[in-house]
């Protein structure tokens, strides 16, 4: 029996321009881990999507990025199943943000993952507490109680990801 097709977007961003001009620079290198990961999971039926959300010279501080928007957009029309970013912090820096984004992600039933390590709350702590900048380290934590206990889903997609 085939397993379903799982349409997986990669999402990669730079902060500055610096180069990109180069024949492989950082979006190159986070785009090749993550379809890395994908290609791993292909007897589950994951798949990459042709389409690129690379936002190289955009800060994650924003959401105002034309790759970010389009992914935003393509999951409201339900183009993808599962979003896939090498480091939580290419997808933003904002804590805000990221609660915008995984509202949306659940409300299309689009999972989140990100390679670079498995996600248990300490982890996940350090990791918000970083993302954010300078927040306090209760604040965080509160934030990512709501996180782990509203949407099960992404830290488990998470925890997968972790071990390709």
């Amino acid at each position: 029996m085939a397993n379903k097709q799982v349409r997986c977007a990669v999402y990669t961003r730079k902060s500055s321009e610096e180069g990109l001009e180069q024949s492989f620079n950082s979006l190159d290198a986070q785009r090749e881990a993550c379809c890395a990961f994908i290609q791993s999971q292909k007897h589950e039926g994951w798949t990459v999507l042709r389409d690129h959300y690379d936002d190289g010279g955009f800060s994650g501080g924003t959401m105002e990025r034309p790759a970010l928007r389009q992914l935003l957009r393509d999951i409201q029309k339900h183009k993808i199943d599962t979003i896939v970013v090498y480091k939580v912090d290419r997808l933003t820096r904002s804590l805000m943000d990221f609660s915008k984004m995984i509202e949306v992600f659940d409300a299309h039933g689009v999972s989140f993952i990100r390679l670079s390590a498995s996600y248990s709350t300490p982890t996940m702590t350090r990791d918000m507490s970083s993302v954010g900048g300078p927040l306090r380290q209760a604040a965080t934590l509160s934030m990512m109680a709501c996180f782990i206990l509203g949407s099960g889903r992404v830290a488990v997609a998470c925890t997968i990801s972790a071990n390709p």
